[in-house]
């Protein structure tokens, strides 16, 4: 645990905690959702998960708003405070893209093309695995554990292959004559949308890097 950092009280560690349970509920979530939607798209099973998703993305805000003023009530050191804080806004980014992505694929209706869908899976499945790494490490950083750059360099390499298959997709999808040019450009959109969780998942994992070494200076 990182007591260290706190004086006398525990809640804004628990809440953090709490945090990082919810953004796995989400992502849990999401990736079902996905799922859902290629094998059976407008499914009442994938309204139920974007609503869950939406239920713990709400949650998630609750809980920062409570560490936002909890932080500022002297529970923390004062040096970690906007450290601390910084790391949980930039984390609860990608909670906003994976419910943008789901409210895009339902409200416009949209439907992977069949010859895009291996692809997007490897999307979706890379993206996912680097929020699982992005938790662990915020957990070891928090814990003051070794093993944060380690995770931070397979969540950079998960990037880099995300932006290939970002590109991959982005190509075949205007490469089609089969489908509607107003579909592409609406396909384009999403897969834009989820490349951004493997690129704010590495700008995070690049943060907890930096305040590690800060840490230790």
């Amino acid at each position: 645990m990182f007591r260290f950092l706190f004086k006398k009280d525990t809640r804004v560690e628990e809440l953090i905690y709490t945090y990082l349970e919810t953004f796995q509920l989400i992502q849990k979530n999401f990736y079902k959702a996905l799922v859902c939607c290629m094998a059976q798209p407008r499914c009442e099973e994938f309204d139920f998960l974007m609503s869950q998703t939406h239920k713990y993305e709400a949650i998630a805000d609750d809980i920062l708003d409570e560490v936002n003023s909890l932080m500022y009530g002297k529970a923390l050191i004062p040096d970690f405070r906007g450290d601390i804080m910084n790391l949980l806004i930039s984390l609860d980014k990608i909670p906003n893209l994976l419910e943008r992505a789901l409210f895009m694929i339902r409200y416009q209706r949209l439907v992977i093309p069949e010859p895009l869908v291996p692809d997007f899976q490897d999307l979706i499945r890379i993206s996912i695995d680097s929020c699982e790494l992005l938790s662990k490490q915020a957990e070891l950083f928090l814990k003051n554990e070794e093993g944060t750059r380690s995770l931070m360099s397979t969540i950079d390499s998960n990037e880099s292959h995300c932006d290939h298959i970002e590109r991959r997709i982005i190509s075949k999808l205007f490469e089609s004559s089969d489908i509607d040019p107003f579909l592409k450009l609406q396909i384009k959109e999403l897969v834009i949308n989820v490349g951004d969780i493997s690129d704010q998942a590495d700008r995070v994992s690049k943060l907890i890097n930096i305040l590690t070494l800060k840490r230790r200076v």
